[in-house]
């Protein structure tokens, strides 16, 4: 592969599991459940979260993705914005563009402002989705194919506004029960072959659909609650996912995945793992895969 057209490209994604080159990730430093917005939360919401450790996982996922060649910046964080860490729900990269959504819920409007002022910083250009319901958890890529969870945050007209940017894609919508948030706490792919799902959230339909395109390994009730769909694919079969889901990791493993294990489950009190707290600016581009 010639690095120099490589090196063109600033921002690229066209999937979910090319080698992760750049990330952008947000400290928890703020990181409290105000008002309770998934399933999740509820949960936890009277334990509440322990920042000091929630902000030590969090520098150990950072430390991590160093060691395997990937390079993290850091959002700046601030006081009002609770939810931050999960920088994906902000945006999602698919080509070359940045697509920057409107946040849904009231508790987290406003951080789409930082993420633009750190783009204009680093003087990438981006998309901007204003008048559109749609979040980065809800957006699923693989290749030609954009998967979108309707939910709650994300409305069937953005999905066919997206579709209208976007002629050379097949834009999907996706319906999941409403009570798990986004799609990608519920489906998630891994490889052109593989994906995991959680059955009970989706159609029957989207099952089969699902099961025509892709071998899917299942995560149970258990583990879906702790996030065992969630898991963030950093290329060359790497993935990361939490120590806690035992059944998903033995899944992955036997596929011959390099499972990266860090723990940080006192962010998924929150309700988001590995990759609602990523939102990937550059993965390698795969030529075999462009005219796919």
């Amino acid at each position: 592969m010639s690095t120099d057209s490589q090196e063109t490209y600033r921002t690229f994604c066209n999937s979910e599991y090319d080698t992760l080159k750049r990330v952008i990730l947000c400290e928890p430093h703020y990181m409290t459940i105000r008002d309770v917005i998934n399933e999740t939360q509820k949960k936890f919401k009277d334990e509440g979260i322990h920042i000091e450790k929630a902000v030590e996982q969090h520098g150990e996922f950072v430390k991590t993705l160093r060691e395997n060649g990937v390079e993290v910046a850091l959002l700046p964080y601030h006081k009002k914005y609770h939810e931050q860490v999960f920088t994906r729900d902000i945006g999602f990269t698919l080509g070359q563009t940045v697509f920057v959504a409107r946040m849904a819920s009231q508790a987290r409007k406003g951080e789409e402002e930082v993420l633009k002022q750190w783009l204009d910083d680093e003087e990438l250009s981006y998309y901007n989705l204003a008048e559109d319901k749609i979040e980065g958890g809800d957006v699923i890529i693989d290749r030609n194919t954009i998967y979108i969870g309707l939910s709650d945050r994300t409305t069937q007209d953005s999905v066919d506004h997206l579709q209208s940017l976007l002629p050379n894609f097949d834009v999907k919508g996706i319906k999941f029960k409403e009570e798990y948030l986004h799609l990608d706490c519920v489906f998630n792919v891994i490889s052109p072959t593989e994906a995991i799902i959680f059955r009970d959230a989706m159609t029957e339909e989207d099952i089969e659909f699902f099961s025509s395109r892709y071998e899917l390994i299942e995560v149970t009730k258990d583990e879906q609650f702790t996030l065992g769909t969630n898991v963030l694919s950093i290329g060359n079969k790497k993935v990361f996912s939490l120590p806690v889901n035992k059944e998903v990791n033995k899944q992955l493993r036997d596929r011959g995945y390099n499972v990266l294990e860090v723990d940080i489950t006192e962010i998924i009190k929150s309700g988001g793992s590995f990759r609602c707290c990523s939102l990937p600016i550059l993965r390698e581009i795969n030529h075999d895969a462009m005219g796919h």
